[in-house]
């Protein structure tokens, strides 16, 4: 799970957030090194419901959240170079372009290089304190807004924050999506959930033997659980 890729400014609220472009292309060569290939949610899902191939290598999934340009200058290139796609987790209002979020030229232009397109709604709401009209409003009319805006399926959703609760994964099924992305660490498998999948957060000063190690650690970890909410 990626966010900024990009040195943090002064005075960032959460500067663990922001990766440098050099630190990321870091990465992504060890994750190559130790035989990893990155691939998309949907990639994944044919292979794990219908046994469809994979590239060669370990198939891994690499998200970025909210829609921020660097995801696009900077990240996009990078992957681009070892023939790797990505999942953009789209924020649809809250983050223009003049805050550093993604035009809809580059979403564009992210969809046309092969990246997988999702959501996280349209405002990074916390949905487990909504009503019912404003949480399908953030879920299933996002979904469709995506939809409408970039022609592409929009199978997976991914919980603002990590954020989610029975109602909310409720409102992701009846929305029509094939499942959602958590905050909660781990190493997603055939058999879980798939409107609970973990997924690894990484924070700006990871190194790439850092990054492996920290994969390594969590494929042990426990299925997030059936609820997630932080005060």
């Amino acid at each position: 799970m990626y966010h900024v890729i990009n040195p943090p400014p002064a005075g960032a609220p959460y500067p663990g957030l922001y990766v440098p472009t050099e630190e990321f292309a870091e990465q992504t060569q060890a994750l190559a090194r130790a035989g990893f290939h990155a691939v998309t949610l949907d990639q994944l899902w044919a292979n794990w419901r219908e046994g469809a191939p994979l590239p060669a290598g370990k198939p891994i999934v690499l998200t970025f959240d909210n829609g921020y340009q660097s995801q696009y200058t900077n990240a996009l290139p990078v992957l681009r170079k070892l023939g790797w796609d990505g999942v953009e987790n789209l924020q649809l209002t809250g983050l223009p372009p003049s805050q550093g979020g993604l035009s809809p030229e580059q979403v564009h232009g992210l969809v046309a290089a092969g990246w997988e397109l999702d959501t996280q709604g349209f405002s990074h709401a916390d949905l487990t304190t909504l009503d019912p009209s404003e949480l399908h409003y953030q879920v299933a009319v996002a979904r469709s807004e995506v939809q409408r805006l970039y022609h592409v399926p929009v199978n997976w959703f991914c919980y603002p924050s990590g954020q989610y609760n029975a109602t909310v994964l409720a409102a992701v099924q009846a929305a029509g999506y094939r499942g959602s992305t958590t905050v909660v660490p781990g190493w997603a498998q055939p058999g879980d959930d798939p409107d609970r999948l973990p997924r690894l957060r990484v924070l700006g000063g990871t190194s790439g033997a850092q990054l492996l190690s920290e994969l390594a650690a969590i494929r042990g970890d426990t299925a997030p659980p059936a609820s997630y909410e932080t005060s």
